[in-house]
């Protein structure tokens, strides 16, 4: 069995958004789009459950893009309800998807699909099904690993 995706406190790691890809809503985001987002909304980012302005569930440690994507560390607020549920539902596994809330703020058309230059982040959730394949919670003691092998990936396009 694989590492468990969250540690004794509730904190968790992962992709919310990866570069260059295509989403299943058509959109693609380029590296670079969320900068200014997260200078300006520093510590204002909420860490919700599918979405929802009623379900916050924890917090946004930190956030930051790589050459992946963008990669956060939050945790989880224990003592609420839905937090503790999604913790053991985390560490079973059972559930692991991340997905954006955001405005867009430039974006571009080609071949149909949707280029976004640069957007407006609010909130960061936890899924059941992200529209990002690849964006996901991993163990945050493989984050470093994690983060390796997207930068092998990207250098062997």
């Amino acid at each position: 069995m694989s590492a468990i995706p969250i540690d004794g406190e509730g904190r968790f790691a992962g992709y919310a958004s990866v570069f260059n890809r295509l989403d299943s809503g058509g959109d693609i985001v380029l590296p670079g789009a969320f900068a200014k987002s997260l200078v300006k909304r520093r510590g204002r980012i909420r860490l919700l459950f599918q979405h929802d302005p009623k379900e916050p569930v924890g917090t946004w440690e930190s956030m930051a893009e790589d050459g992946h994507g963008l990669f956060v560390t939050g945790r989880l607020v224990p003592g609420v309800p839905r937090s503790d549920a999604l913790r053991r539902l985390i560490e079973n596994q059972a559930l692991d998807g991340l997905s954006i809330g955001f405005r867009t703020v430039r974006a571009s058309r080609q071949a149909g699909k949707r280029l976004l230059h640069e957007i407006d982040l609010y909130e960061v959730s936890i899924v059941t099904f992200p529209m990002m394949e690849e964006a996901r919670i991993v163990s945050p003691l493989s984050a470093g690993a994690a983060i390796a092998a997207a930068t092998k990936t990207i250098r062997n396009r």
